[in-house]
């Protein structure tokens, strides 16, 4: 994880599978891939690139079988 996010790095797809990752695993869940390719209306190829960049960033982390978000100092609330 890099020291500080820097949210200026992320492109719009990024923030719109980080956002469909944060409405979904608000409290320590997780969400799954299949759920995130519903969520997002995105093909898994770009939702998979998305979360390697997101994941590299620190903004999500994997989870068991899906993905949950990474830490923040941030309060979230859906």
């Amino acid at each position: 994880m890099s020291g500080s996010h820097d949210v200026q790095a992320l492109s719009d797809l990024d923030i719109h599978v980080y956002e469909a990752v944060t409405s979904q695993a608000v409290g320590g869940g997780a969400i799954g891939l299949d759920a995130l390719v519903h969520a997002t209306g995105l093909r898994e190829g770009d939702l998979r690139r998305s979360l390697a960049t997101l994941i590299a960033q620190g903004y999500v982390v994997p989870k068991g079988d899906g993905y949950a978000l990474g830490p923040h100092t941030f309060e979230v609330e859906y």
